[in-house]
């Protein structure tokens, strides 16, 4: 809980009593490997907080192959914002790919924390600010760069993860074979 804490306090500063109401509000939700946060064709209904494990983000294309777009490792927040907002199903599917705790927030939560902490909507909007800036900078980066330098940013933006991760789920984020991945490894180690 104080990993959601601190996360929520780069944002705003949070009062003991506030505090409290978000920790009240939190439910834990376990996840083992391979289970969905979200499936492909439901309506996201809960923000979560990856407390433990790593999800990814996936989505299938016309053949059937499961395609990564994103990884969601501890203390960063899950949710399917365009689903979530417009209640309209999901076209990507959150999957956790080590066993995961999330805190989730179903929507009726978040309103009801809006109306009693002032600044709330504040935080949920620089939350989301950081998160699409993160995304457009990482999607920028994915169709300018080599498959290399994909990799190097990769390891930079999430220390530690490849060892965490299946290399198929990475490949597949870098937009590579496994195979041109194992060659870009040894090459750079």
């Amino acid at each position: 809980m104080k990993e959601l804490i601190n996360c929520l306090s780069k944002y705003s500063t949070l009062s003991g009593q506030h505090m409290e109401l978000i920790t009240n509000k939190a439910k834990l939700l376990s996840l083992k490997k391979g289970d969905c946060f979200l499936e492909v064709g439901r309506v996201a209904k809960q923000l979560g907080f990856v407390m433990e494990g790593v999800l990814r983000v996936c989505w299938y294309n016309n053949s059937g192959e499961d395609i990564t777009r994103a990884f969601i490792p501890e203390h960063h927040f899950a949710l399917n914002i365009s689903s979530f907002n417009n209640e309209t199903p999901s076209e990507v599917c959150f999957e956790a790919i080590s066993n995961c705790k999330l805190l989730v927030f179903s929507k009726k939560d978040l309103t009801e924390l809006s109306n009693t902490i002032p600044g709330w909507n504040d935080i949920l909007l620089k939350i989301t600010a950081t998160a699409l800036t993160n995304k457009s900078k990482i999607s920028q980066n994915m169709l300018t760069q080599d498959a290399t330098t994909r990799y190097l940013e990769f390891l930079k933006i999430y220390p530690g993860l490849t060892n965490r991760i299946p290399l198929s789920a990475l490949a597949s984020y870098l937009g590579i074979k496994q195979s041109s991945l194992s060659r870009i490894r040894k090459k750079i180690t």
